[in-house]
């Protein structure tokens, strides 16, 4: 939606706030729009099978700092929105669906090269 243009520019935060500052540090730059990016990307990498603990891999990241956002920078204000619950239950429970893998790759250890 923000990407293309779909929905309506949010209202910008109230002047001096640190939501502001946060926004004013990170919209100019572009790196929001790069996180947009990676956002859409994980969605279809989720939404396909055989990629979707890559798309959790990419998405992890950026949802974990959503809710520290909400946490740490804009004071807890929207933590408990219903679209950021139901996006960590969603991925919790995907998670929950590929933990064998996930637990497979956290407790990997590496040998080194076979000898030839």
């Amino acid at each position: 939606m923000v990407l293309l243009g779909l929905a309506p520019e949010p209202e910008p935060p109230a002047q001096g706030s640190p939501t502001a500052h946060f926004f004013a540090a990170f919209a100019p730059t572009g790196y929001l729009t790069f996180v947009k990016v990676l956002e859409v990307l994980g969605g279809v990498l989720v939404a396909v099978p055989m990629k979707r603990r890559l798309g959790l891999l990419v998405l992890g990241p950026i949802i974990v700092n959503v809710v520290a956002f909400h946490v740490f920078v804009a004071g807890g204000d929207g933590t408990f929105e219903p679209v950021i619950v139901v996006i960590c239950l969603l991925v919790g429970g995907l998670l929950w669906v590929e933990r064998s893998p996930f637990l497979d790759f956290m407790t990997a250890r590496t040998t080194g090269p076979s000898p030839t």
